[in-house]
């Protein structure tokens, strides 16, 4: 029996780079901050209000995905202004939407069916 190889193989040290960025994906005011930011540049005070956030959550916040390459800043006088780094993070929040869009109309589809029985 022949093994089947992976078409895309990663070392350990390209997955812990996978994973890292998934990991800063994983909280859901850090996908609001990604949200705010998809229409151009803002500073902290600005990203306090449109995620409804206090200032040090979203600071932290904001370091976790400057750290992981997806946001960058940058400082004029007293304000830090955060941008999108990386665009293709929109990408990847479409087709992740879109999946659990197409899952939860399967479910959905799969429930009334149920329903119908009683």
């Amino acid at each position: 029996m022949t093994q089947k190889v992976p078409k895309h193989q990663l070392s350990d040290e390209a997955l812990e780079m996978v994973a890292a960025r998934f990991k800063a994906l994983s909280e859901k005011t850090r996908l609001k901050l990604i949200i705010a930011l998809e229409d151009g540049e803002k500073n902290v005070g600005e990203l306090v209000k449109l995620v409804g956030a206090n200032q040090a959550n979203i600071s932290h916040q904001l370091q976790i995905l400057a750290d992981a390459g997806i946001v960058a800043r940058r400082k004029d006088g007293v304000n830090v202004y955060y941008r999108i780094s990386d665009p293709t993070i929109f990408e990847l929040c479409e087709l992740v939407c879109g999946s659990l869009k197409r899952q939860i109309e399967r479910t959905s589809s799969t429930s009334r069916l149920f329903d119908q029985m009683q």
